[in-house]
């Protein structure tokens, strides 16, 4: 899914020619995009292939999924307190090789708990190491040219990641299912490794961990629930909950649809589901640019809801060319549409010394609605009445999500943006913040 992240942004320093050591910083974060991407959709073609194996149902395989999310979701509000009292550097270094043991862990054991701990730990990890990156790359990359090319680079990154990941589960399930829990292992090492050579150190001093802890502790997770009561950014928050959550689920519906191909074919399947957001990644800050962010949310609300009634409506579920095939082409033209307007939306009426707090406060959303959807969807497709009462979930919550978005298309007269969408699609406050979309 998505991470949006809040941090300095652009100085208008000359522009100067990037050293080495600092593209290959950048190339080190990307490839943490990519790992939590790939952890997401190779596990998502795995879960029936476990299921078989341990013997579980699809209401305890989806916790693997469901698991990752929680975790995410759960350690999200405190990262930048966790970064603030740590340091960047420190705090990276430690998630990264957590995210190794925990991958171990989970790729030489058949406990289901274990299993299900490991996801949970992992997307713990994500939750600090996705926008601690972001940050250390804004920092660095100071020259506003540079520093828009280096996150367009990142965001690349995590999108492809999820595409990677669909393909990678082929060959990992071929060799053995744990492999797909033992492959970030290694992939997490080397970046460790690499990020311990290229990593800036953290600043010392009355700038450094020390007084930032003070200011983090000061705009703690419980005084972000109050900024709630701004529409755009509840509107937000909702819409991206049901989005995501709603993708997430159909992804796993037509997994255990297709679970008579074989991981391969089932791969190649889902790629119309997660390619077109790789091709259109980077031109996504053109489309908020140029485009009111209300009505693309809308639009995307509306094609990703005629996704899942042209699914639900189906004579044959199991008919890939005539009903799977235009479902995931319309969800995922839905999910290009709106999900980077819906990460502007977020911030765009809050003023500039709340959105540290409203942005952890929106991502958290995001994960809870893959966390309570997945669990919902697996409870009603093992009642043994076919997919319709899941595919009806599915189609409620997309129609809550759409209605949330048409509130959003009046604005109240007199009320302006308290940002500005740039010509790079970027939300840059006067103060020099800078919130993007960085991965799925």
């Amino acid at each position: 899914m998505t991470t949006l992240a809040a941090a300095s942004g652009p100085t208008r320093s000359p522009a100067r020619r990037p050293d080495r050591p600092g593209w290959a910083l950048l190339l080190t974060l990307s490839g943490n995009m990519i790992l939590d991407s790939i952890e997401v959709s190779v596990m998502l073609i795995a879960l029936p292939t476990i299921g078989r194996s341990l013997e579980l149902s699809l209401t305890g395989a989806q916790w693997l999924m469901a698991g990752f999310a929680l975790g995410f979701a759960a350690v999200l509000p405190l990262g930048p307190m966790i970064a603030a009292r740590w340091g960047r550097r420190r705090l990276y270094l430690v998630a990264m090789a957590i995210f190794a043991a925990a991958s171990v862990v989970g790729g030489l054991t058949d406990s289901v708990a274990l299993l299900i701990a490991s996801r949970v730990v992992k997307g713990a990890c994500a939750a600090v190491t996705a926008p601690t990156g972001l940050a250390i790359i804004t920092t660095t990359f100071t020259d506003p040219r540079q520093q828009r090319r280096a996150i367009s680079i990142y965001s690349l990154f995590g999108a492809a990641g999820f595409t990677a990941g669909l393909l990678l589960s082929g060959a990992l399930l071929t060799a053995g299912w744990h492999w797909t829990f033992l492959f970030p292992a290694p992939l997490s090492v080397a970046l460790l490794v690499f990020g311990l050579a290229v990593l800036p150190p953290d600043s010392p001093g009355p700038d450094g961990p020390a007084a930032a802890a003070a200011a983090a502790a000061a705009a703690g997770p419980r005084r972000a629930l109050p900024l709630l009561r701004d529409g755009a950014l509840r509107r937000a928050t909702l819409g991206a909950a049901s989005l995501n959550g709603t993708y997430i689920s159909l992804l796993l519906l037509i997994v255990f649809q297709l679970d008579r191909w074989s991981p391969w074919r089932t791969a190649l399947a889902l790629l119309p589901a997660c390619l077109p957001l790789a091709v259109a990644a980077p031109f996504a800050g053109r489309m908020i640019a140029r485009f009111p962010a209300a009505r693309l949310i809308a639009a995307g609300a509306l094609t990703s809801l005629l996704g899942g009634l042209l699914y639900l409506c189906s004579p044959d579920h199991s008919a890939y060319l005539t009903a799977i095939l235009p479902t995931l082409v319309l969800v995922e033209i839905g999910f290009v549409l709106s999900f980077t307007a819906l990460n502007a939306q977020a911030t765009a009426t809050i003023a500039v010394g709340d959105r540290g707090r409203a942005v952890p406060l929106y991502q958290t959303g995001v994960q809870l609605g893959a966390a309570t959807m997945l669990p919902l969807v697996a409870l009603l497709l093992g009642l043994g009445h076919g997919q319709r009462p899941a595919l009806a979930l599915i189609c409620a919550v997309g129609g809550l999500g759409l209605l949330t978005a048409l509130t959003g298309l009046r604005r109240p007269r007199g009320r302006r943006p308290a940002a500005d969408v740039g010509d790079a699609g970027e939300v840059t406050d006067a103060a020099g913040t800078t919130i993007r979309n960085i991965s799925r």
